[in-house]
């Protein structure tokens, strides 16, 4: 039974695609882990990652954090973080669990950080602030963190990727009536909700960047691993075809066979209880 105020619809858009989802997306940069850490004035003991995919936010608190717990709805998803788990050595500090982000099964004032990796946009504002203010400590700090899409490379790249999302986005209202379409709230309230919410003494963005590699078969990826993209090739694989074949030429035009570094801009909100 899913609990009041989620939407079954925001966790099925993930079903199917979570081995797509963990080759592609950036793992969470150390920087976090500098910030986080910084804004707590120590060492975590407990950090919960909610929404928490294929654990790509997770395992970044591995040997930081005495207790890291990833928390997700989409049964795919945490099936694969918790194969990866099964595959890495001296895995005791992390455990994953099926859960929602308004119903955590933690504790009141256990945890010292609470993170939400590209997916605070898919979950209900208000209920979810609520229950993070219930189980952070005083001092504690909760983050929510969003890369910029798409990374930054070239015009005529970037210009193929938006006409992908927007064909898509087109298709999707066509092809699905708005009650059966994902809802995900806007990424530039974040930090008004979370001002709004009462629930944090201080509150604030940060914007930083991080370099990773990347080959042409991992920037397309990416672009098929939004959300949009891959609800419409689940209702009809061919509907995208010429659009993605087109962006597809101009990223393999641009890359011309090399690994590059490309820039991943992440945007954060913080809130301290």
């Amino acid at each position: 039974m899913i609990p009041e105020n989620n939407s079954k619809q925001n966790i099925d858009r993930f079903l199917g695609f979570q081995e797509d989802y963990d080759r592609y997306r950036p793992e969470a940069p150390a920087m976090i882990i500098k910030l986080l850490t910084d804004y707590l004035s120590g060492t975590p003991s407990v950090v919960a990652d909610i929404g928490c995919g294929t654990g790509l936010s997770t395992f970044l608190w591995k040997d930081v954090a005495d207790n890291v717990i990833g928390i997700e709805p989409n049964p795919d998803m945490l099936g694969k973080a918790i194969d990866k788990l099964s595959r890495i050595e001296d895995p005791q500090s992390i455990t994953f669990v099926q859960g929602y982000s308004n119903q955590l099964p933690l504790a009141v004032d256990s945890v010292d950080i609470v993170t939400c990796s590209q997916s605070f946009h898919w979950m209900d504002p208000e209920s979810t602030l609520r229950e993070v203010s219930r189980v952070l400590r005083t001092g504690g700090v909760f983050a929510t963190y969003d890369c910029d899409w798409p990374l930054p490379l070239q015009q005529k790249v970037e210009e193929r990727y938006n006409q992908l999302i927007s064909k898509s986005e087109e298709l999707l209202a066509s092809l699905l009536p708005d009650a059966e379409r994902a809802h995900k709230w806007d990424k530039e309230g974040h930090l008004s909700r979370i001002q709004a919410s009462g629930a944090f003494s201080f509150a604030r963005e940060i914007v930083f960047h991080n370099l990773e590699s990347c080959d042409a078969q991992r920037y397309v990826g990416l672009a098929l691993s939004q959300g949009g993209i891959r609800t419409v090739l689940k209702q009809d694989a061919t509907l995208l075809d010429q659009d993605i074949a087109d962006f597809s030429a101009a990223v393999e035009d641009h890359f011309q066979g090399r690994t590059l570094e490309v820039l991943i801009s992440y945007r954060m909100r913080i809130g301290i209880k």
